[in-house]
């Protein structure tokens, strides 16, 4: 781990003119730069760069943020990478943290396997180009296959000797030890105790992790040089460093093009890949005759949302992956489905075509999953009752997965239309699954909450519920409707004194939520939620009400940004929605008392990845003031309204919950199902009515609204 200095002195040389026009020609606009956006197809310059702010943005797509943001996006690697880039670039030592001995030895363990795999790479390469075998056999059919050499180099196919002990002899002479070559794969044990190859007599193909190591291989028979051979492809074993649900194959070459197509494309196998490669189509990746796992999917997901499979128009293999496909849906992924000519598969069809071929084929027949799904059921079912039954909940059972609900809505209004099925009763079915699946998440949920409480009760001292961290800030934690807060306690954020005065208090708690969680980031209330957290991330350290009294004349203490937001989050119970804004708000509250906090500086250069990237977009601003209007006349900038601007949009943040809930409860109340239950329906409009009271209420004391733009 990168320690916490290095990371400072990093963030402090990286000037994001300089990273940036590394890769981007660059133009001088007023104070900023302007270019073309290299994770686009831009014709315009919609990418700028801030070097006064040391950030970066496009206003198109709106990827950005500072100097590791932008390594990271443009080379596809992590965090700590990024780092290591941009400290090379600098010259700058890397200062990591010290292992445990535990550490060493597992690091060491996994250093050797990855080094293991390079050699064997390598060895695979040279016994396809330099020996006689290889050359005659290896590279015979690579080329009968119709692949250049180029793409063979491109992808470091290589040639393992049917001898069946080359490598093996070969790696033990260079020092290599049995026990990784076991661990790795690479070979296996007879009966005898002696190794042998496992890719003997194959063409290798070698799997690469996003950064681009060796981490497995996949070996495709030669019935030339493997009669009797029954597997057609053997791949490598679980190990240490190989997760089959982990890896893509082709992700590697494939993510840049991922990310400036917006769209991968899936197929099965690594000729598929190669020769989509070959025929100029690169953002693909190959599941590699597995069924495709969350950990596939969201390595994906990484890059886009947008995915087409390609089938070879095989119906037994379309439904038998029918449910991986299911799986990305949940992820919040846009499938189409691409069905290929009749004899052809993805390899066949990309050497018989060149890119802009085989785009356009995709885009003319390409189909949205679930209407590609109910039609294949649909003609499968005929008009057989039970099988049309299945075929239903089998199509019921896919929407439910989709987590948005605009999403839902559509695809069950028109799988209503091509089943001729009411709609109601898709809408309850839909319904009845997803509460279903609700219920086993939430116990689940509250499985590992019941666990990891037993757990700290055992292994720390009761303290009233509340847990005292080092720095003696107490936290506590309340449910509440947004959701769920880490707050602190009043002497704690204001350094001893009372709780800060509020500029406008509501009179009761605000009530629980029924804002369905997924459209909470669509809601007005996200919207001030977001406006929060840009206030601490922005100004968090800045004091108000500097001066201030009260109604008895009396001067009362200055309070921080951090401290007003907190202070009123906790007044009425409320949270923030968002995870990663319910940390800011947490750690801002534990660092403010640190010397020389500042919390643009502390976000910006966040360890976090996901911290310092939310609050890089926070602090972006897509205009400036002109030197002419703050000439002309004084326009108060936002940190000199701080004190009106701060309380004003707390007000708007609690009004625009309340607004919310009572449109939710009013919905409630057009459910004719809602008639015959009086009970139910009392108390849903009586607690309308307390909500309208509360609305009044705040809304009387929050005047205008003013919006951070």
């Amino acid at each position: 781990m990168i320690d916490r200095a290095t990371v400072d002195r990093i963030m402090d040389a990286a000037q994001i003119y300089e990273v940036v026009s590394d890769f981007v020609t660059l133009h001088k606009r007023g104070v900023n730069y302007v270019g073309l956006c290299p994770f686009h197809d831009d014709t315009t310059p919609s990418f700028s760069v801030s070097p006064a702010k040391g950030l970066c943005k496009c206003f198109a797509c709106g990827k950005g943020g500072n100097a590791v943001h932008f390594i990271m996006e443009h080379e596809q690697i992590g965090f700590a990478d990024a780092l290591r880039y941009l400290a090379k670039k600098y010259n700058i030592p890397i200062k990591e943290r010290e292992l445990t001995e535990e550490e060493k030895v597992a690091q060491s363990e996994r250093d050797a396997l990855f080094v293991l795999n390079q050699y064997a790479r390598d060895y695979f390469c040279n016994s396809l180009h330099e020996s006689a075998e290889g050359r005659s056999l290896g590279m015979a059919y690579l080329r009968s296959r119709g692949i250049r050499d180029d793409i063979i180099q491109k992808f470091q196919l290589g040639y393992c000797p049917k001898s069946g002990h080359g490598l093996c002899d070969e790696a033990l002479r260079k020092s290599y030890t049995r026990e990784n070559l076991l661990k790795t794969g690479l070979c296996y044990e007879k009966e005898d105790k002696s190794l042998r190859d496992r890719f003997w007599g194959r063409v290798v193909f070698p799997v690469h992790t996003l950064s681009g190591k060796v981490v497995a291989f996949g070996g495709r028979v030669l019935s030339a040089a493997t009669k009797g051979v029954a597997a057609k492809y053997v791949n490598s074993p679980e190990s240490e460093i190989y997760h089959k649900s982990n890896e893509l194959y082709g992700i590697y070459l494939a993510k840049q093009d991922i990310v400036k197509q917006d769209r991968c494309y899936l197929v099965e196998g690594y000729t598929d890949v190669i020769s989509m490669h070959q025929s100029g189509v690169c953002n693909v990746v190959a599941s590699s005759g597995t069924a495709l796992t969350h950990g596939q999917i969201r390595m994906v997901h990484r890059f886009t949302q947008n995915m087409t499979v390609l089938y070879d128009g095989d119906a037994a293999g379309i439904k038998a992956s029918l449910r991986g496909i299911d799986m990305l849906l949940e992820e919040g992924m846009n499938i189409k489905v691409c069905l290929l000519p009749d004899g052809d598969d993805p390899d066949s069809f990309a050497r018989k075509h060149n890119a802009e071929e085989f785009r356009r084929f995709i885009t003319e027949h390409e189909q949205d999953f679930i209407r590609f799904k109910t039609g294949l059921l649909q003609h499968e079912a005929g008009d057989d009752p039970q099988r049309r039954m299945e075929l239903i909940n089998s199509v019921v059972q896919s929407i439910a997965v989709i987590p948005e609900a605009i999403n839902r809505d559509v695809y069950i209004r028109e799988c209503s239309q091509m089943l001729h099925v009411d709609n109601r009763l898709l809408v309850n079915e839909v319904a009845k699954r997803r509460e279903k699946k609700a219920e086993i998440d939430a116990e689940q949920r509250a499985r590992e909450a019941a666990k990891a409480k037993s757990q700290q009760t055992e292994t720390t001292p009761s303290d009233g519920g509340q847990t005292a961290p080092a720095d003696g800030h107490v936290l506590s934690t309340s449910s509440v409707g947004w959701g769920t807060q880490p707050t602190a306690s009043a002497e704690a954020t204001s350094g001893g004194t009372a709780a800060p005065p509020t500029a406008a208090g509501s009179a009761a708690p605000l009530p629980e939520s029924l804002i369905a969680p997924q459209q909470r980031d669509l809601s007005e209330c996200y919207s001030y939620e977001r406006q929060l957290v840009q206030l601490v991330v922005r100004y968090g350290e800045r004091r108000m009400f500097e001066g201030a009294t009260d109604e008895e004349g009396n001067e009362l203490p200055p309070l921080s940004v951090i401290d007003y937001i907190t202070s009123e989050l906790q007044q009425d119970e409320l949270t923030f929605h968002n995870e990663t804004h319910r940390r800011i708000l947490a750690e801002a509250v534990l660092h403010q008392v640190d010397p020389d906090f500042v919390a643009e500086h502390y976000f910006i250069n966040h360890l976090d990845p996901a911290i310092s990237k939310v609050c890089a977009e926070l602090l972006s601003d897509r205009y400036q003031l002109s030197k002419y209007h703050s000439r002309a006349q004084k326009i108060l900038t936002d940190e000199e309204r701080l004190d009106e601007l701060v309380p004003q949009i707390m007000m708007s943040f609690k009004l625009a919950i309340v607004s919310e809930e009572i449109k939710q409860h009013l919905r409630m109340l057009q459910d004719p199902a809602l008639a015959s239950d009086k009970a139910r329906c009392s108390r849903i409009m009586t607690r309308c009515g307390e909500l309208m009271k509360l609305q009044n209420l705040l809304a009387k004391n929050a005047g205008e609204r003013i919006l951070l733009r």
